[in-house]
């Protein structure tokens, strides 16, 4: 069902999933995560719907994690007995579980056996990689920008499928420096499949969405698990394990928490611009966009 963050809608064979907060940049929530997740489960089910299309209403995919959100909105499958901890403590465990249940959400895009075609305008930044690097197919507007900003600090990839996307060269390019990708670069290397004028993006991925009601259910679903698994067997498990649990230890060292102290004494605009202002992106040149009101995650 269609709630107020996250869309769901049946037409000409496909399901649309949009994201619905475009006036927080269509960051994600534990709420918005788990109507994506819903939104897939119902379109598995569906037989009507041939192919899915993910999208953002408005001008941004979504800009990553809501930062402002209350860490009590989230869900986490996890519980153990609370102790007295003393100033600082880290759970890796309760960490480990809080975030490996977003990534277990996301990968509901990889396990779905319909084709999933993921509609990138405007800005995904950090965690929205996470979500949107599940999807079979990206389409990209010319004016669309993808990166892993939590790079320069307080984050890895938990999803961690920027590897299995790209070559080795083009992984350590964008993620060790955190680099903003444009449209044309995104295409080159082989991140995005087309890249569209933003005014034709919606109603050129609806179109290549519907293409698939010419091809049996089953056939589908085979071929996206075979292919899949090949890159299971590559080791992807284990590499976003590893990849959750590194995103916890980036956010509790020294330098994350001096960070985030910085909110409050330059705000989060400034210290966002702090950190991107020698790499000239996001904060610098998005300022209007992939920065606004605590929101970069």
């Amino acid at each position: 069902m269609s709630t107020t963050e996250t869309l769901y809608e049946e037409r000409d064979g496909i399901a649309i999933i949009a994201i619905n907060r475009p006036e927080k940049k269509n960051t994600l929530t534990n709420s918005v995560i788990q109507g994506i997740e819903d939104g897939i489960d119902r379109a598995s089910r569906s037989k009507d719907v041939s192919a899915v299309v993910l999208r953002g209403i408005g001008d941004t995919l979504t800009a990553g994690y809501d930062l402002t959100a209350n860490r009590g909105d989230w869900e986490t499958p996890y519980g153990a007995p609370e102790i007295d901890a003393r100033e600082g403590a880290w759970d890796p465990v309760r960490d480990l579980q809080f975030m490996g249940e977003n990534v277990r959400r996301f990968m509901r895009i990889w396990h779905c056996p319909k084709p999933v075609l993921g509609e990138i305008r405007g800005w995904a930044i950090g965690g929205a990689t996470d979500l949107i690097l599940c999807c079979d197919q990206l389409y990209m507007a010319r004016d669309a920008h993808i990166g892993y900003a939590p790079s320069r600090i307080y984050g890895t990839p938990t999803t961690m499928l920027w590897v299995y996307r790209l070559t080795l060269e083009h992984a350590k390019q964008f993620l060790l420096t955190g680099r903003a990708i444009d449209a044309e670069t995104a295409y080159r290397i082989g991140l995005v499949s087309h890249v569209v004028d933003a005014d034709d993006l919606s109603e050129f991925v609806e179109s290549e969405a519907r293409l698939f009601r010419n091809i049996p259910a089953n056939q589908l679903a085979l071929n996206k698990l075979l292919i899949n698994q090949a890159y299971e067997n590559m080791g992807l498990r284990t590499t976003q394990l590893l990849g959750t649990l590194f995103d916890g230890m980036t956010r509790h060292t020294e330098e994350a928490y001096r960070w985030v102290e910085e909110f409050g004494e330059k705000g989060f605009r400034e210290t966002i611009r702090e950190r991107d202002r020698p790499w000239g992106d996001y904060g610098e040149e998005g300022r209007e966009s992939a920065s606004r009101g605590g929101r970069d995650g």
